[in-house]
């Protein structure tokens, strides 16, 4: 098994697609072929010491699911299949898109749900983000005045995805045991 699991859930298409980017950086026996939350297991999860875990934030500040037009669900059904998960040992980072523009009272809320699920559970959440560059009123997904993981707006700040999923790599590595 890899050492590292790539987990999201997408409602357009653009977190799986920053996942693909992310695994294309890493070989298959450092980093698991992404996997969309709808196709995962609470086992698979609990199987690996090192997640990546990514979401989009819909609507209202909430987790991509059923109720948000998510086809075949995500993140608001599979978290409470990981309610029984001990992640004590476990190293998490977190990625989240939003779009500061048209949400900026909760952007990238849902980051910051998973994250208090993750600690809350005993993981070790790393790959903290300065919330300098963006444009925003409020978002769960801060603390500290960081957000909890990598944020991407692919609405308003396209053109700096790619530099900000390597420079994020590059400060999750060491903790994760890597170099990039």
């Amino acid at each position: 098994m890899a050492k590292i699991g790539l987990f999201f859930a997408s409602s357009t298409g653009n977190t799986r697609r920053i996942a693909k980017a992310i695994k294309k950086k890493f070989d298959d026996d450092t980093m698991a072929e992404a996997l969309n939350v709808n196709k995962a297991t609470p086992e698979l999860v609990a199987g690996y010491s090192h997640l990546i875990f990514g979401t989009s934030t819909l609507g209202g500040g909430q987790l991509p699911g059923l109720s948000t037009d998510c086809m075949g669900g995500g993140w608001e059904e599979f978290l409470p299949q990981l309610s029984g998960v001990d992640f004590s040992g476990k190293t998490v980072a977190l990625y989240g898109l939003g779009d500061q523009s048209k949400y900026p009272d909760e952007f990238v809320d849902a980051m910051g749900i998973i994250y208090e699920f993750m600690v809350a559970r005993g993981a070790k959440v790393v790959g903290q983000w300065p919330a300098d560059d963006y444009d925003f009123i409020s978002s769960k997904a801060l603390v500290d005045d960081e957000f909890v993981g990598l944020v991407l707006d692919q609405e308003n700040q396209k053109a700096l995805t790619d530099a900000r999923v390597d420079t994020w790599l590059k400060q999750i590595a060491p903790e994760f045991g890597l170099k990039v």
